[in-house]
């Protein structure tokens, strides 16, 4: 009898722990309810998502895809648009300018930049200057790269002028000596302050040139120090130069060498290709990993890499700087009418195979009433129109300018002139 009760107690305590349980399980399910928390999302919903997915697939860095100046790429783009054919083409050529305050051919052709040598400077004063460089920006269409020479030593454009410093820049070795690299950094500083007071934005220099024998052309010019050093040397121009308004160009690519001088003549650079790999190429790996902007071509024939063309009309040097070295700025040349190449070419062939060869931008330096070496007069009607006569027969390819026009603007939006 007492083993009948305990059976039955035991079904009781069952039963009620199953109602528990039923209880229970409704108030969870209730809750669940009352929060939403296993509802499907809605078609909005489910759209937004899809959108965030997609975005998120689709998105590309432009700094990934486009280089140093990737952010301003899409402005640069809808400005090529509104251009005509000729103002993309003087974009390509930086003038050189020695005295001449004439801006009717600026006006006429809107040409992407000027230098300005010495004599322009000669016995102006500070406010003269400004006054001369303002004129030119107000005289272009878009914001103009305004250049100088200013290495400090032998090649001072700006600081030969006493009226505006009281003594030349020095040359780069001169001031390693004295004070190491904390003082080619003050040095880069002043220069900058000074350059951009005028209203000049562009300076060709340092020279990164490895040269440490007294008789090698660019030893006066250079800092006279090994790879490491010279290294050490554009990281640290490249560095100082930031955020002060002033861009610093590394010269003379793929590196001088012993090589005699360009300005009169051909000059044939005969060292072995791997010498110059791991030797000279160090210091414009080095300036394109501190954001250097600008790299100039030197005119020299280097046998190891290119025997049939100078180095700035040669697409196996640019295709080294860009594919090899991952440089994404601007290639500009040294001046096309130097001996070494205008000696030997007509003007149309040197800024075709110029353009082809990969470089960006073009100096041209025609004050002086050059002539090529058929004797014909180089202007700047010839030269725009060479460029035109070369995408007329297919020498040249308009995507080839377009793509050297866009990243050309990019620049001007990135130096946020």
């Amino acid at each position: 009898m007492q083993g009948k009760r305990v059976k039955q107690n035991n079904r009781l305590k069952v039963f009620i722990i199953i109602i528990i349980l039923f209880v229970l399980a409704g108030i969870s399910l209730f809750v669940i309810k009352q929060n939403n928390w296993f509802a499907k999302p809605t078609q909005n919903e489910n759209k937004v998502s899809e959108e965030e997915n997609i975005i998120e697939e689709d998105y590309i860095d432009p700094i990934e895809q486009y280089g140093i100046f990737g952010e301003y790429y899409e402005k640069a783009m809808e400005k090529l648009e509104t251009l005509t054919l000729e103002e993309k083409i003087a974009q390509l050529f930086v003038i050189g300018n020695s005295t001449s305050t004439n801006y009717t051919e600026l006006q006429k052709y809107q040409f992407g930049g000027y230098l300005f040598f010495k004599d322009f400077f000669n016995g102006k004063t500070k406010q003269q200057i400004i006054n001369t460089l303002q004129n030119y920006q107000s005289a272009s269409k878009i914001p103009l790269l305004i250049a100088v020479d200013e290495e400090g030593g032998i090649v001072v454009r700006v600081s030969s002028n006493k009226n505006l410093t009281s003594t030349p820049f020095r040359a780069p070795s001169q001031i390693y000596n004295n004070g190491g690299f904390e003082a080619i950094k003050q040095d880069t500083i002043n220069k900058s302050n000074l350059l951009k007071s005028l209203g000049i934005n562009l300076n060709f220099a340092p020279v990164v040139d490895i040269a440490t024998n007294s008789k090698d052309f660019m030893y006066s010019r250079s800092l006279q120090r090994d790879k490491d050093k010279t290294a050490t040397f554009a990281r640290t121009v490249i560095s100082a130069s930031k955020g002060l308004g002033v861009s610093y160009t590394l010269k003379h690519f793929p590196g001088y060498g012993n090589n005699a001088d360009t300005h009169v003549g051909s000059a044939l650079d005969k060292r072995t290709y791997e010498y110059i790999y791991n030797n000279d190429l160090e210091p414009f790996r080095a300036g394109i990993e501190e954001g250097t902007e600008c790299i100039m071509v030197s005119h020299n024939i280097v046998t190891s890499i290119d025997s049939q063309n100078q180095a700035s009309i040669s697409p196996k040097i640019h295709e080294l700087l860009r594919n090899e070295l991952g440089f994404t700025g601007i290639i500009i040349t040294d001046d096309i009418i130097m001996g070494a190449i205008h000696d030997e070419k007509t003007i149309e062939e040197s800024i075709t195979s110029a353009i082809n060869a990969g470089n960006d931008m073009i100096i041209l330096s025609i004050y002086n009433n050059p002539k090529d070496k058929n004797g014909t007069p180089i202007t700047y009607a010839g030269v725009i129109n060479a460029v035109k006569t070369g995408l007329d027969n297919g020498t040249i390819k308009q995507d080839t300018v377009d793509e050297a026009v866009t990243r050309i603007l990019a620049w001007k939006y990135y130096k946020k002139l």
